[in-house]
């Protein structure tokens, strides 16, 4: 069986997450390939050390080159702050590595686009890290969807808000930076994007608002020293889908009581679909002629779950999503899988945003063919 070396850039949350998914990859699949924990690489050299011998990782190196460079690593996980996606993941296509990045995949939209023809040139596997997109139940709703089961979509209303920046005591940090790619918009608001054009297609055009509530921010925890903040604390947008849907996405990250309120209600001639990623194991469903919604519990007939657990009612999580979606990922490197966002699908996403940028600047609607 052919080895696939993973190399792993990034210790932080989502580091951990990343080498859970690997980890549980292994242990819950039979997979086509077998994976191999072959480098970490932290700037700490101490942190990565660390790690690597906690995570199960061979290697541990304090220069991200170094890992990228290292002959046993085919795949480059990128986890880290947004600005480093670029360079870390240019390195890697011109290396010949498969690369799996963390959303949103850079920080303009030329670096994404630079990031695509680099991918298409290179002609290796990328994924983006939209491990919502993986729940079992989001794709029962693709399938409802396809299916004609809710008609024809007229409408998507979709929200992404969680309160992690509410008080205006947080303190500056990356987040908060236009050059990193900070602000609602960008940290919570591409995965609705995402989410979105996954869901009911394309979208051609846009109106949108964007706001700064706080506008500056405590330079550390406690500090009586403040900084200015230009990213957007809030966003609210129209859509224009290319089949003809309407739609809205709004994004907040000063929304008390919201933790991960991921949410969208599409609607069709023939019915209506809910979902909450607070409740990620449910979809609430409404047919024409019936008298209310009905709940569809996830359960071991949607095979993504059978894999976890063969009962229903015993909820999948977190790192279950993005345990498959590195299932996903392995599989599109053994050539048998293609269901996941790849460069090309991110940049679109990307541009989405940058979309929604220009009309909340220029306070008009703006075509996605003029960005």
């Amino acid at each position: 069986m052919r080895e696939l070396g993973i190399g792993l850039i990034g210790t932080g949350f989502m580091g951990r997450a990343h080498a859970l998914a690997f980890n549980n990859a292994r242990a819950v699949f039979e997979l086509p390939v077998k994976l191999t924990l072959a480098a970490l690489a932290d700037a700490d050299t101490e942190r990565a050390k660390r790690c690597a011998s906690d995570w199960g990782f061979a290697q541990a190196h304090g220069d991200w080159q170094q890992l990228i460079d290292d002959p046993k690593v085919d795949v480059v996980a990128i986890t880290t702050p947004n600005h480093l996606h670029y360079p870390m993941a240019m390195a890697a296509l011109a290396a010949g590595k498969a690369v799996y990045c963390e959303k949103p995949l850079a920080v303009s939209l030329e670096q994404a686009a630079a990031m695509r023809d680099a991918a298409s040139k290179a002609g290796v596997v990328t994924r983006v890290g939209y491990n919502y997109q993986h729940n079992p139940m989001i794709g029962l709703a693709r399938q409802l969807i396809d299916s004609g089961e809710l008609g024809e979509i007229i409408s998507f209303q979709g929200e992404f808000s969680e309160d992690f920046m509410a008080d205006a005591a947080s303190p500056w940090s990356w987040r908060c930076e236009v050059g990193h790619a900070g602000g609602a918009l960008a940290d919570l608001g591409s995965h609705l994007l995402s989410m979105a054009r996954y869901l009911v297609g394309d979208v051609v055009s846009v109106c949108a608002d964007t706001q700064t509530v706080h506008g500056q921010r405590p330079a550390t925890a406690g500090s009586e020293t403040l900084r200015e903040i230009a990213v957007d604390d809030q966003v609210h947008a129209l859509l224009r889908f290319a089949n003809g849907a309407r739609g809205t996405v709004s994004s907040s990250w000063l929304k008390h009581g919201y933790k991960n309120h991921l949410s969208f209600e599409i609607s069709g001639t023939r019915g209506t679909l809910l979902f909450d990623q607070e409740r990620l194991n449910e979809l609430q469903l409404f047919r024409v002629g019936q008298e209310g919604f009905q709940r569809l519990l996830a359960g071991p007939a949607l095979a993504g779950y059978a894999a976890f657990s063969p009962a229903p009612g015993h909820q999948l999580g977190y790192n279950e999503l993005k345990t498959l979606e590195v299932h996903e990922l392995v599989m599109a490197l053994a050539g048998k899988g293609s269901d996941g966002t790849d460069f090309a699908a991110a940049w679109e996403v990307e541009r989405l945003a940058a979309a929604i940028r220009v009309a909340a600047r220029e306070e008009r609607w703006v075509r996605l063919s003029e960005v």
